[in-house]
């Protein structure tokens, strides 16, 4: 019933900016937290940036400052802006539906749905 499609990935030069998206249907979209979350080849899923229903954000502290999340309720969708990209961004992005309110938005425990996911590669 849930279905989450990512999209907007692709290769940049360290320093260059990639925005991401991701579409949501299938359930109450508007009433629920959402996030991003990147994983690496070999580690395990690390939260990037989550928005509650009320639109109260949270980042990853590494990431401050260079990536912003936005939600558009009226299209269902979810948006990842990055910019100043690093080589170790690398990863492949996955937006997801989270169970929490702020406190474990980009806890990838809370997770109740994932997306197929998006490549992003930055070379140095």
């Amino acid at each position: 019933q849930v279905q989450l499609v990512e999209s907007g990935g692709g290769s940049v030069q360290s320093g260059g900016s990639l925005r991401l998206s991701c579409v949501a249907s299938g359930y109450p979209y508007n009433l629920y937290s959402m996030g991003w979350f990147r994983r690496a080849p070999g580690k395990e899923h690390e939260g990037v940036a989550g928005i509650t229903s009320g639109g109260t954000t949270k980042y990853a502290e590494s990431l401050k400052g260079r990536f912003t999340i936005t939600r558009d309720k009226a299209k269902n969708a979810l948006y990842l802006q990055m910019n100043s990209l690093k080589p170790e961004d690398t990863a492949m992005y996955y937006c997801a539906r989270v169970n929490s309110g702020w406190s474990s938005l980009l806890d990838p425990g809370r997770v109740d749905a994932w997306g197929q996911g998006t490549q992003v590669t930055v070379s140095s």
